[in-house]
């Protein structure tokens, strides 16, 4: 009922923003995984709430527990779950949304969907839901780094109009994580904290692209036509709360080229057999196949939908109204977002090296 993610290394989520917890099952991990909660506990940190001035004020530990699946610290092979109780609820702030549809929310959609919902803070529409993400995100990271040598980097690359000067081959995850904002270009994280703040102060929102990298994929992971890599990849930024927008390689720019400008040239490999590419304008994909080259992609993210202000609305009995936010929430959902973009990412990939295993061999 769309809460499962993956084929080979398959997740669900489950909890709603305001209930008793939030978690993932994790079900298709390899076995003899060596795993702690602390690893797990390193990424849910970075993707928590409370952490800094330019996020949501709400106080979550976010601590991990692992209820099954592991044995003397080893992943058996059996589904393993993961859960966050939360702690810091607040649902009597949301009580005017029980009868007033928030404007751009899944408070209308869930309600015509379903025909009930859960007014308190959005239940499974909520961005808590993307702890369960972020918690197998990390296992399947750890895999992909140990037996694969990839390595996964998002950041903030805009902010509004404001945009790092950062060349994916080069940004680290440690000048990501040196500012509150996590963007690799100092000059321009100082602008973003700055205008992030003023948003908040004004009681708006603001919005933004996240981007990524994942490097040292193998040529080869994905599959033609329906599993092309680059369409997962897609579908699970895509699947993230507020994302409107994802593009790889040279994306919607490349509108602008022509074939002899867009494609990119290939050299024998030094050393060994193989190839290298002098240009990557396809972002590490062709024929929905990694090519080797870095994956390079890039995630829109709109505006945080609940804003300090009145807006025009409907109620629950499709009455004209007024309603004005109210609660604690993100003036910007990016800094959030990079740990977000970078599971998914890892889910994918870690996917589809399961079944290029399974079907090509080792």
């Amino acid at each position: 009922m769309g809460n499962s993610f993956g084929q080979l290394f398959r997740i669900t989520t489950w909890g709603e923003s305001h209930g008793g917890g939030v978690g993932v099952v994790v079900d298709g991990c390899p076995p003899r995984i060596a795993l702690t909660e602390a690893e797990i506990q390193t990424e849910l940190d970075r993707r928590r709430p409370g952490q800094s001035r330019i996020v949501t004020p709400r106080n979550e530990a976010d601590r991990v527990e692992i209820l099954s699946g592991l044995f003397e610290g080893k992943t058996l092979g059996t589904p393993i779950s993961l859960m966050v109780r939360n702690q810091d609820a607040r649902p009597e702030a949301y009580s005017e949304m029980a009868h007033k549809f928030r404007p751009s929310h899944a408070d209308y959609t869930y309600a015509a969907k379903y025909g009930i919902r859960n007014w308190q803070g959005g239940g499974r529409s909520s961005a808590r839901e993307t702890v369960g993400r972020v918690a197998a995100g990390a296992i399947a990271r750890k895999i992909l780094r140990e037996r694969h040598g990839v390595e996964i980097v998002a950041w903030v690359q805009q902010v509004k109009e404001i945009a790092a000067n950062a060349v994916p081959e080069q940004v680290t995850r440690e000048a990501v994580e040196s500012n509150i904002v996590r963007c690799p270009d100092a000059q321009a994280a100082e602008a973003m904290i700055r205008l992030i703040e003023q948003t908040r102060n004004a009681g708006d929102s603001v919005g933004g692209i996240v981007a990524g990298a994942a490097r040292g994929v193998p040529a080869g992971w994905g599959s033609p036509v329906f599993d092309r890599l680059e369409a997962d990849l897609a579908k699970a930024m895509l699947s993230l709360p507020a994302s409107k927008g994802f593009e790889i390689g040279s994306g919607f720019a490349g509108i602008r080229l022509t074939g002899r400008e867009h494609n990119d040239p290939m050299a024998a490999a030094e050393g060994e057999p193989g190839v290298r590419f002098l240009a990557n304008r396809s972002g590490g994909t062709q024929g929905g196949i990694s090519n080797g080259a870095p994956l390079e992609f890039r995630v829109g993210f709109k505006p945080t939908a609940t804003i300090m202000h009145p807006q025009q609305t409907v109620d629950t009995e499709f009455r004209d109204t007024i309603l004005k936010g109210r609660g604690r929430h993100d003036p910007c959902v990016l800094p959030r977002a990079v740990p977000m973009v970078e599971a998914m990412t890892a889910l994918v990939l870690i996917d589809h090296a399961l079944r290029q295993q399974a079907q090509c061999g080792p």
